[in-house]
């Protein structure tokens, strides 16, 4: 049976599914419910500084992309941080430790960049038992336009600066929670643990207007006849968050870093791919809302099951062994050959594969066979793209196979179990400069 506890910066949890800072944490009761439908740690809603609390607005708050069986996709936010009284939250979060001491219970925190700002604030989550903090350097709307949020995350040296504040007033672990709303997630990283980070999580929203409505003109969600840009997350934003996390696991400076992966996590294969790219955790908050707390059950029966199956008794067993196969795309091996392949029993003859490849790619794949309506790849046109694999309705009625032997019909040439790369291809001007 797989062991599915974590020990992330000396934060124990028993099992790896953390709820994100936003709504379902931000109070002892939505935590605590939580807690009972098994999630292995939580991270407080944002508190902000002790004075009169941030104000919401009082009407639509989220906006969403839907699928075309109205699955949820996409979600936008424009809620802020929490709008309770921060002594209320702190009495709370210290009640939920006590009650709860074996769950992992991080405290996402925003002051104003200023250090006694942060030195004021971080005493008072300590006194409460608090496992750790995070930084929320990621909010893209409400809070970064009074120089908070995203606003700090998008300048290194901020991170760094903050960070080293934190790390010099608190014995609590630091994680520095990233914006992907920059060029380059890299740098933001690098700068976290120049200045004494343990860890970072990723990725905050993304800025985003989710839609317009054409009758009152306004982008939704709408406030009396406005609307305002706010934080995308949901099912859609996973592959961006991926990528994310995969240049800072694979960084140089960064590498070995600890992560806690966010973003788009819906079910235990979600989770397990951010955990193969080195997240010791991941944080889950889009899901819950759509599915509610007890979704959190499937995520982990799925990885608990997974993990029997290939034989990895804890989650450290495959934690980062995707990372080597992360690589740019100039060493992908060029010699590599594949042919899409149609199973005919499984085919119903919808055509997509053949409308997307003659309209859009190759015009690698028939339509008419000695007069009948028929599909099948033509090999001596087709580039191997696999987008006949991706628009198919039916799962795994079109695989690519491997060629490994004999001679390519599209180019006539032999199929070469050599390993080659663009940075040694003749075509590439750097290579002749190089050889020369």
């Amino acid at each position: 049976m797989a062991d599915l506890s974590t020990n992330f910066l000396g934060i124990r949890s028993p099992n790896p599914f953390w709820l994100a800072s936003a709504p379902p944490t931000d109070k002892q009761y939505n935590v605590e419910r939580a807690f009972r439908a098994g999630w292995g740690g939580v991270v407080w809603k944002t508190l902000g500084e002790d004075g009169p609390p941030v104000v919401n607005v009082n009407g639509p708050r989220y906006g969403a992309i839907h699928g075309a069986d109205r699955r949820l996709l996409g979600l936008n936010n424009i809620e802020l941080i929490t709008d309770r009284p921060l002594e209320v939250n702190l009495r709370e979060i210290a009640e939920v430790k006590k009650n709860w001491p074996d769950r992992a219970m991080i405290v996402s925190i925003m002051v104003p960049c200023e250090e006694q700002a942060w030195k004021a604030i971080l005493p008072l989550v300590e006194a409460t038992g608090a496992d750790g903090i995070e930084l929320n350097f990621g909010c893209p709307h409400g809070m970064s336009e009074r120089g908070m949020g995203s606003a700090v995350g998008q300048v290194p040296e901020y991170i760094e600066m903050v960070a080293r504040w934190c790390k010099q007033t608190t014995r609590m672990p630091v994680i520095v929670k990233l914006t992907p709303n920059i060029t380059d997630i890299r740098y933001p990283a690098r700068a976290a643990k120049k200045g004494g980070a343990d860890a970072v999580s990723l990725i905050n929203t993304i800025s985003s207007i989710i839609s317009v409505d054409l009758d009152s003109f306004s982008p939704t969600p709408s406030i009396d006849g406005r609307g305002s840009h706010g934080g995308y997350c949901g099912p859609a934003v996973k592959p961006i968050a991926l990528n994310m996390v995969a240049e800072i696991a694979r960084d140089a400076e960064t590498r070995g870093l600890p992560i806690s992966g966010i973003g788009g996590i819906t079910t235990w294969r979600d989770a397990a791919e951010y955990i193969a790219l080195g997240c010791g955790t991941v944080q889950v908050c889009t899901a819950a809302m759509t599915y509610g707390f007890k979704i959190v059950q499937e995520m982990i029966d799925g990885l608990s099951a997974y993990m029997d199956e290939k034989g990895f008794r804890t989650i450290e067993d495959f934690r980062g062994r995707a990372v080597p196969n992360v690589t740019d795309w100039q060493y992908l091996n060029l010699n590599y050959i594949a042919k899409a392949r149609i199973d005919q029993d499984a085919c119903i003859k919808c055509g997509r594969c053949h409308i997307a490849c003659e309209d859009t790619s190759h015009q690698a794949i028939t339509s008419m066979v000695d007069g009948k309506r028929h599909f099948e790849v033509i090999d001596a046109e087709c580039v191997g793209c696999n987008l006949c694999v991706s628009v198919c309705p039916v799962e795994n009625c079109i695989t690519m196979e491997e060629m490994v032997a004999g001679t390519d019909p599209r180019t006539g040439r032999p199929v070469s179990p050599d390993y080659a790369n663009w940075t040694t291809h003749p075509n590439n001007p750097m290579a002749r400069v190089a050889a020369e």
